[in-house]
């Protein structure tokens, strides 16, 4: 029973609360939470962490009014249930429903969208300075930055600016030790420091001109309320340095921080995983990639392997657990990752830098002025291309294919199965005269038994799958899994569609391509990234530049942000799915 959260329905609400109730609320607050993700899955670990914190914010400061930044914003489940989203909570991550992260469309209280890390200091200092130049002077902005979030270099560019402004600003830093995986670096040295009370070095932020404060225990919920009462009242730059305790009010998410920041469903009361007996599954493309590199590194002493912050999620914790000092986690720092890689191609080195495609955005200079600029053989394996599912527009790797593509001397590959791609990182540590950037989805192929001997494969070549009569598609990557299963339908003459695995966005195979324009009437390309500049937009170029007149149609991702919903939902709602992609195969063959 709900004895105080069913009647908050906004922070005004809770501000009528007494002090004493405030610990009781917490209780509800975490046991929502947890039941909502044991049933629907999400992230739980963040924001059981910041429980206390989000009813102290709320309590305190003049929400919306004041401006309140979640950094990363999967800590702000507990936000979104004290302000009017508790009814809709059940819908969290689910298509239609609310967002897993804060999003400026789905609430007023929400006053930045924040998926991706280290964005919090910059935009609340922006806020900051417009509401002076604004002539508002009371209002309060505060950024509260965790998760390992401040190891960025993004936010030291904020924290830069921001300690010679003048600006009402609070940072508030939530220090639990951990992103996804444990945090890493000097910085978090430093902050363990601190923390122990054993820092002979001066205090790095107030070096940087912020009146600091802490650290103090985040769990705390009088001595947070105390703190913030008195900080609110302080003019300038601030920040509160808080411990916190990543999955508090959980055992097993304490325990295991890695495994239950996003664990899957569990069961509420006893945090036990729920998982069910299957026969031999494919394995995920990211184990794939991990168990390969291992494979390809015990023989090839040059190989290294680089993440920012994800060895779990990307599988590179397989070469960090067997060959420590060739692999390398540097933290939320893509841009470092990246040029990183690129120093260690100059000197020899065979870099394998894993980045998740939504995040090698961050690092887009860096890939072509360190890296294609100077054709240095960076190998990047890009995880979680294509529409990744619940976690919505903020992850999806739609564009890597199109931004990728308008840059010389980068080969783009995008494996349709767990065979091509052991193949091509196999092909890509022999040796090649540019980068190469691998891209493939999240979650499990379809090959159970891929573990099969390495080969090599013809860079810029791919293959004709089925011959046909009438109409080409031609696929780029796991969409060509999708087009086999809709040539299942019954109504469609198999013998007039031909089905061709490109492989290659760049270099095209010209020589295959010319060959499939002589041949068919029509041509569809089946893409899961977006059609703006992508595979499609490629093919329509090689037609245009040889004077072909074969209409070429296009399907893809539309030039839009997808929404979050799961991966089969969101392909239905674009037609990318098998059922949608027969139907516009039917409709081609007329």
């Amino acid at each position: 029973m709900l004895k105080l959260l069913s009647h908050i329905d906004s922070p005004d609400d809770l501000r009528k609360l007494s002090r004493e109730d405030l610990p009781d609320l917490a209780e509800e607050i975490r046991d929502q939470i947890i039941h909502l993700v044991a049933a629907k899955e999400g992230h739980l670990g963040a924001s059981l962490g910041v429980v206390e914190l989000t009813i102290a914010l709320h309590y305190i400061f003049n929400t919306p009014d004041d401006q309140l930044i979640w950094d990363v914003g999967h800590q702000a489940y507990g936000h979104k249930l004290l302000t009017g989203r508790k009814n809709l909570f059940q819908t969290n991550r689910q298509m239609n429903g609310i967002s897993g992260f804060p999003k400026r469309e789905e609430s007023i209280y929400d006053s930045f969208g924040t998926g991706h890390s280290s964005t919090s200091i910059s935009a609340a200092l922006g806020m900051a300075i417009a509401s002076k130049i604004q002539g508002d002077l009371n209002r309060n902005h505060i950024a509260v930055i965790g998760d390992a979030s401040i190891a960025s270099g993004m936010a030291f560019e904020g924290l830069n600016h921001a300690g010679v402004t003048d600006v009402n600003l609070l940072i508030i830093l939530n220090d639990n030790a951990i992103g996804i995986d444990p945090s890493v670096g000097a910085l978090k040295q430093y902050l363990t420091n601190v923390k122990a009370g054993i820092s002979s070095q001066d205090n790095i932020f107030e070096a940087l001109n912020f009146n600091y404060r802490g650290p103090i225990d985040g769990h705390d919920l009088d001595g947070l309320i105390d703190e913030l009462e008195e900080l609110k009242m302080i003019s300038g730059p601030k920040l509160l340095h808080i411990t916190t305790t990543k999955g508090k009010g959980l055992k097993q998410a304490e325990t295991d921080q890695v495994k239950y920041h996003a664990p899957g469903k569990f069961n509420p009361k006893t945090g036990i995983l729920i998982t069910s007996e299957k026969q031999k599954q494919p394995p995920k493309f990211q184990d794939v990639f991990g168990l390969s590199l291992v494979e390809l590194a015990r023989k090839n002493v040059r190989i290294v392997g680089i993440t920012p912050a994800m060895p779990t999620g990307s599988s590179l914790k397989y070469l960090m657990e067997e060959i420590p000092e060739r692999a390398f986690d540097v933290g939320i720092a893509e841009q470092h990752a990246v040029t990183l890689a690129a120093g260690m191609a100059s000197r020899g080195m065979i870099p394998f830098c894993n980045i998740y495609s939504t995040f090698i955005q961050r690092a887009y200079d860096q890939v072509i002025h360190d890296v294609a600029l100077q054709k240095l053989p960076v190998i990047f394996c890009l995880d979680r291309a294509g529409l990744v599912g619940q976690d919505g527009a903020t992850h999806h790797g739609a564009f890597d294919l199109a931004f990728l593509r308008c840059i010389p001397n980068l080969i783009i590959c995008a494996p349709s199965n767990e065979l091509i791609l052991r193949h091509i990182l196999y092909t890509a540590q022999l040796g090649l005269p540019a980068p190469i950037a691998i891209r493939y989805p999240r979650g499990r192929g379809t090959l159970a038994d891929w573990k099969v001997p390495f080969e090599s494969i013809n860079i810029g070549k791919g293959e004709c799958l089925r011959q046909g009569s009438h109409l080409a598609v031609l696929c780029l990557g796991t969409m060509v899994n999708n087009v086999i299963e809709a040539l299942n339908d019954a109504s469609i003459d198999k013998g007039a569609v031909g089905v061709y695995d490109m492989r290659f966005l760049k270099p095209l195979d010209e020589e295959l391509l010319h060959a499939v324009f002589r041949t068919y009437n029509k041509v569809l390309t089946v893409e899961d990234g977006v059609i703006e500049g992508g595979f499609g937009s490629a093919i329509s170029q090689f037609a245009t530049k040889y004077n072909y007149t074969l209409k070429v149609h296009s399907l893809g991702i539309p030039d839009d942000f997808i929404e979050h919903g799961s991966v089969q939902e969101l392909q239905a709602s674009i037609g990318l799915d098998p059922l949608g992609l027969a139907e516009s195969i039917k409709d081609l063959l007329g």
